[in-house]
């Protein structure tokens, strides 16, 4: 196969460009009928947006797609190589046949002349992609090159820091990680020593703190793309056990950033980046799931701190951590809503068991209890139960001016976690990938390796075509974020790669047949982790409403972001 694309490919990369550009301006304007729908005194309202939920979804979606697509298309080049151009090209034709279907909803609710959508579909740039690099042939072709490639696809050129460190993590991940992976999973186990500290020594904890302060990030400027290579190598060899430790520290760290007095920087990131202590994080109430602006954790003034009462749940990692980052309503007036809310850094000891108790001597007591769940062992998620818990003042993030700004601080946190969990759906993806490319060169079914067959070929050019833009998408939008922006398009591509890992995953365990089924194969743990990453650092469901469709409409309509 030649090593660049060729003259009838550039056509098709062409044709895609134009049919993505027409595809743009027709999605810009159902979004700017709709956002006109949801106005109400010039701004957006809360109470019209969830009267167009169910558009609203397939608006966040369409748009997800449409983006990856983009991004995808614009990133290929006469030097790009080959399989990377089908990849590109298979992914925006299956994107775009579901955005005409999202498309199609949408006008139907907000009521748009559906004939667009039929000029559209009869496009002859259309019909001549759809034929190119949709058609069983191009499948099979692009199956068979990621067969020959070993399931290597997607692969992005980095600059030599970023290179070193995915090659160093990488080998990390498949000498140490992968190995201890499944005992860990299957026994539920909590992560061990044997993993954190070489980790520690590694300088995994400190990826986001300055050099300042301890850590490896440049001190003027952040560094998310060397988290995402970092948090994806790791999470090839195992999500539960090393792919998702990065995040709460990364959270942390960013409030600690955005809000933190000078002290308390010097304190405590340091000591994060070193990994001792570890770090959870402390958000989700078991009635408010994703609306953290309506967390009821109460916490009362006292002499000296503040004493915490209330509940917290799916809290990863509370066991094995020695701070939690705690969301507190410090005001009382339960009408300010998210302006009542504080950060609170609780110490505790750390255990490696699945239940534990905290007492301390004026009679405050902290409990904690594992969620037994389907995946994502090692790390375990609790249940907390605070009665009395005393905080020193001392860690109020901001201090005394940091009161009430702690929804603020937290949402700085949730932009670089939600980073990170595109990353790890990446990583499992790749992880996936490479799994049922092995598996069905040496699985023989009617005389022949199933490689060789065409479905099977065809199942894998679509999952390597997914993994290549996202991971396209993830670190174009690191990109973004570096530069103070990017809240939208991180929750956008939180969003796509979380629900392309579950897709990928199962058609990896299914390409396994009954072999993915048994828990002694690596194909159905990545099957069982994946599924909670489209619920871990915000809902899919909340992401779409709360965050991309809002912001995609407000862009749309030329208005700043706001709350009615």
């Amino acid at each position: 196969m030649s090593q660049n694309v060729d003259a009838q490919m550039l056509e098709q990369i062409k044709a895609a460009g134009t049919l993505l550009a027409r595809l743009r301006v027709v999605f810009n304007a159902a979004l700017e009928t709709l956002g006109q729908r949801c106005l109400e005194h010039g701004r957006l309202s809360n109470r019209l947006l969830d009267t167009q939920q169910v558009t609203s979804f397939e608006v966040a979606w369409a748009g997800a797609e449409l983006l990856a697509s983009e991004t995808a298309i614009a990133a290929l080049t006469p030097d790009s190589h080959p399989l990377d151009a089908q990849l590109a090209l298979i992914f925006t034709v299956d994107a775009v046949i579901a955005i005409f279907d999202r498309l199609d909803v949408i006008h139907t609710e907000i009521g748009i002349d559906q004939a667009v959508m039929g000029e559209l579909r009869g496009a002859a740039e259309w019909q001549r992609l759809r034929q190119a690099a949709g058609s069983a042939e191009a499948l099979q072709a692009a199956g068979a090159g990621v067969v020959q490639a070993q399931g290597l696809a997607g692969e992005i050129a980095l600059g030599e820091p970023h290179a070193l460190a995915r090659d160093s993590f990488r080998r990390f991940a498949a000498e140490v990680v992968a190995p201890q992976a499944e005992a860990i999973h299957r026994q539920d186990l909590t992560v061990p020593e044997s993993l954190l500290q070489p980790m520690r020594e590694m300088g995994v904890f400190g990826l986001a703190i300055p050099e300042k302060h301890g850590g490896s990030a440049p001190n003027d400027h952040e560094d998310t793309l060397l988290m995402v290579v970092v948090t994806e190598a790791l999470s090839e060899g195992s999500l539960a056990a090393a792919g998702s430790l990065i995040t709460r520290p990364e959270i942390l760290t960013r409030a600690l950033l955005a809000g933190g007095t000078d002290k308390q920087k010097a304190h405590w990131l340091p000591r994060l980046a070193a990994g001792d202590p570890l770090c959870a994080i402390a958000m989700t109430e078991p009635d408010y799931g994703s609306d953290l602006a309506a967390c009821q954790l109460k916490g009362v003034r006292v002499d000296g701190g503040w004493r915490l009462n209330g509940a917290k749940t799916w809290c990863t990692f509370a066991g094995k951590a020695g701070v939690l980052m705690v969301v507190t309503r410090t005001d009382p007036d339960r009408q300010l809503g998210h302006k009542g809310l504080s950060v609170l850094l609780a110490e505790k000891p750390s255990f490696d068991t699945h239940e534990f108790e905290v007492r301390q001597e004026g009679g405050g007591r902290l409990t904690g209890r594992a969620i037994p769940t389907i995946g994502y062992r090692g790390m375990h998620s609790f249940d907390l139960s605070f009665e009395d818990y005393f905080v020193p003042d001392a860690n109020v993030v901001g201090g005394e001016t940091g009161l009430g700004k702690g929804f603020y601080f937290a949402l700085a946190g949730m932009v670089g976690g939600r980073m990170q969990t595109s990353a790890r759906a990446c990583g499992v993806m790749r992880a996936a990938l490479r799994a049922a490319v092995r598996y069905t060169q040496d699985r023989r079914v009617f005389g022949a390796p199933l490689s060789e067959f065409a479905l099977t070929q065809a199942k894998l050019a679509r999952m390597a075509a997914r993994l290549a833009a996202c991971r396209r998408l993830a670190y174009t939008v690191a990109g973004i974020v570096d530069q103070g922006q990017g809240r939208m398009e991180a929750s956008l591509v939180k969003l796509l790669a979380c629900r392309s890992v579950e897709w990928v995953t199962r058609e990896a365990l299914q390409l396994h047949g009954g072999m993915g089924y048994a828990e002694e194969t690596p194909a159905s743990r990545y099957f069982v982790d994946a599924r909670v990453l489209s619920i871990f650092e915000g809902a899919e469901e909340t992401l779409a409403l709360k965050v991309v469709a809002r912001s995609l409409m407000e862009r749309a309509l030329g208005i700043a972001i706001q709350e009615a």
